[in-house]
């Protein structure tokens, strides 16, 4: 192929930056506080809601839902407050549907300030707000902090609050959690958990979590791409270097959303083989690796595509910079 033709984005995210409060064990796209706190310019912001405008679908289950419309994540959106407000501002000039705000609630800690908060962005045209709430926030959260979040947001909100996963949220109230948890500590309260969680074997999970899953060789995946992962219109992602992020494919690149129009055209591969190789076979991606990397696979084996993937990716943004489907770079360093 000389060219990756993509779908237009009718839904997708903002990550205004990487920069986290947590530094969660299932984080897809390796966010931490060791992340520099280097948030998108308001310029370059206003240039790609400028060009989503018009693409962005409204959620037909409600005014939100996960997979429509926008949301506004990171990292931890609430560690710029203002910046957020400023993003929320300009959807809501731009007519872009369906906008929420997705959470951790570290900052929820006194219920004026909350109240506050969540009231300045409804009254600023955000449409609703995502809870995170898991048993890898909960290792960095105090679960009341996210009680409280829930409380007033729905106050603010009504309906238009997502609690993910609500699981969850009923699991810990059951359990009379009030502080933080350590994941090992909660899977001894509540064991039976694991089959509720909606887990996806991508990013940091593939190495913290690991133990969770039955592995297998690399070949096991060869005969496998990535093409519809690579091409999908839903859920895609814009990161705060303006890098065009397909789906939850952390730490690639199909290009610079400020140009987002172009890259609709069509993406030119010959100067891009890791991505050439990941939209034909995963096999072209291990033998370049091997090859030209000197990549060793790892001996006890890959809980899945992704985690083959993200780890030949890894041991190559390592040695070079001369992929530029690989950004940002630093990503492969916070997994």
């Amino acid at each position: 192929m000389n060219k990756l033709y993509i779908k237009e984005p009718i839904s997708g995210g903002l990550i205004l930056s990487y920069k986290c409060t947590s530094e969660c064990k299932h984080c897809m796209y390796a966010c931490s506080p060791s992340w520099k706190a280097e948030w998108i310019s308001e310029k370059d912001l206003e240039r790609i809601l400028q060009q989503l405008a018009n693409r962005i679908k409204r959620s037909p289950f409600g005014e939100i839902s996960i997979n429509y419309g926008l949301h506004f994540t990171g990292g931890e959106p609430f560690l710029n407050f203002e910046l957020l407000i400023e993003a929320v501002k300009m959807a809501k000039k731009l007519n872009i549907p369906s906008t929420f705000v997705e959470t951790n609630c570290f900052w929820c800690i006194n219920d004026e300030d909350i109240e506050e908060r969540f009231l300045q962005l409804h009254d600023s045209g955000l449409n609703g707000v995502l809870l995170s709430v898991n048993p890898f926030i909960l290792e960095h959260v105090p679960f009341e902090r996210i009680e409280k979040a829930f409380k007033i947001s729905k106050k603010i909100f009504g309906e238009n609050v997502i609690v993910y996963q609500s699981f969850f949220y009923k699991d810990f109230k059951r359990l009379g959690i009030k502080n933080k948890l350590s994941f090992n500590e909660y899977l001894q309260k509540s064991p039976f958990s694991l089959y509720y969680m909606e887990l996806l074997p991508m990013g940091r999970a593939v190495y913290q979590l690991s133990y969770l899953y039955k592995k297998f060789p690399a070949k096991y995946f060869f005969g496998l791409s990535c093409y519809e992962e690579l091409t999908r219109e839903w859920h895609i992602h814009i990161d705060n270097y303006c890098n065009y992020i397909p789906g939850y494919c952390a730490g690639i690149s199909l290009g610079d959303a400020r140009n987002l129009n172009s890259l609709i055209q069509g993406i030119e591969l010959h100067d891009k083989p890791i991505l050439n190789a990941l939209i034909t076979d995963l096999k072209n991606l291990y033998e370049f690796a091997v090859k030209e990397f000197n990549y060793k696979e790892l001996s006890d084996g890959y809980i899945s595509k992704c985690h083959l993937c993200v780890d030949i990716r890894r041991h190559i943004a390592k040695q070079t910079n001369e992929f530029k489907e690989l950004k940002p770079k630093e990503f492969y360093y916070h997994l």
